[in-house]
């Protein structure tokens, strides 16, 4: 998911309809299943295949057929749900051995309407029969045509994991069926989310069923899930998903958190590279008297530092300041960013201001469930906010 996670309006109810024939005449049809937050509940991704009319989902080795086979999936997605992320399968030795796989595939995107950040690779479960170097260098292209990339296996050796770095990795159905009563399944899951949180890599569970499995994966720290557990075989983007089952809360956190959803108060950020020089952000303030601060967004659209107008000026237009700075990375005059939940009320942000006495009024950065930069928020907005409503 920018593995980028817009939450569509679901809209019809549960069960549905089956999803179109991708091919009559093949007996080919697309098969989707909803990637949903443990946390929120919210449908972040839609998860497509092709399936067979013997119900297997093998693909083509031929790269002409497997891109051909993408765009009819991408092509059927789009007739139901155009805003919700694609999590689209390949096989692995075809990423390894066809450079041009996807740049075929990239004009049906644009087509419909989509980018390549708009779609995760997930690479299959050929994973460990693939070469190592032909794979490291196929996901490196993957990469650069600006498409995110998933292992479609856990069975790949860590110290792959560390030297890919994917966007996500999936956790099989066999590892998750064994939750939670399989000690070492529990062990194999809390260790492929340790190495996934350590190298900013999302897990994401396959084939959950029930809400005992649920219940291990969020001890884990796995947040992201798909299965019967949240929706049938029929399926179709746009459709509910079963309610997540709810996880404990803290009454005190219950207590103490009110005022309107931070969403409210959400401005555009300024985003700019993390290699973005000083001068390159001090014509951005210059342009705008009334921008407040800069954030700089990493390639995965997550916010890695924050510059405030203020600390920023002092420091560069101060003396021998342009002639120190201008030409070297901004985010050496830059803070560390305080990021909330777009999820959080408007005092739980408040709180998060407070949390630091000498930036308490710098911009708070608002993440998505994936940690990504949705906006940024004014704190004397909120202020303001919860002055009138208790006023």
């Amino acid at each position: 998911m920018s593995l980028q996670s817009p939450v569509s309006e679901l809209q019809s109810g549960p069960g549905g309809h089956r999803s179109d024939a991708v091919d009559g005449a093949s007996g080919e049809a697309p098969v989707y299943r909803p990637v949903v937050d443990l946390d929120s509940g919210a449908v972040l991704a839609v998860d497509a295949d092709i399936r067979a009319a013997d119900g297997t989902a093998a693909w083509p080795g031929d790269p002409s057929a497997a891109a051909e086979r993408l765009s009819r999936l991408v092509r059927s997605a789009t007739g139901h749900e155009s805003l919700l992320p694609l999590i689209v399968p390949l096989p692995a030795q075809a990423a390894a051995a066809a450079p041009d796989v996807l740049g075929m595939f990239e004009d049906t995107l644009r087509r419909c309407g989509r980018r390549p950040r708009d779609v995760t690779v997930l690479l299959g479960a050929d994973l460990p029969r693939v070469p190592r170097e032909p794979l490291v260098r196929g996901i490196a292209r993957l990469r650069e045509q600006g498409f995110r990339c998933a292992l479609g296996t856990a069975a790949v050796p860590p110290d792959l994991l560390l030297e890919t770095n994917p966007f996500l990795l999936r956790i099989d159905p066999g590892i998750v069926a064994g939750l939670p009563g399989d000690e070492r399944m529990a062990a194999l899951v809390d260790g492929l989310a340790r190495i996934g949180h350590g190298n900013s890599v999302f897990p994401m569970a396959a084939g959950v069923t029930s809400e005992a499995q649920v219940a291990r994966l969020r001890e884990a720290g796995v947040r992201l899930a798909q299965g019967p557990l949240f929706a049938d075989e029929g399926w179709a983007p746009g459709e509910r998903v079963a309610a997540v089952p709810k996880a404990p809360v803290e009454a005190a956190r219950d207590r103490h958190d009110s005022g309107p959803p931070v969403t409210e108060f959400l401005r555009p950020p300024v985003g700019m590279g993390p290699e973005a020089t000083a001068e390159e952000v001090l014509d951005t303030f210059s342009g705008d008297t009334a921008l407040n601060s800069v954030v700089l967004i990493d390639h995965r659209d997550r916010p890695v530092a924050l510059i405030d107008r203020a600390r920023f000026l002092l420091a560069v237009t101060g003396p021998y300041g342009h002639a120190l700075h201008a030409k070297r990375p901004a985010q050496r005059l830059a803070d560390t960013p305080r990021t909330v939940p777009r999820t959080v009320r408007a005092m739980a942000a408040l709180r998060a201001a407070g949390s630091d006495r000498e930036r308490v009024y710098d911009d708070l950065v608002a993440v998505n469930e994936f940690g990504q930069c949705t906006g940024i928020v004014h704190v004397g907005d909120l202020i303001q906010s919860l002055a009138a409503e208790t006023g």
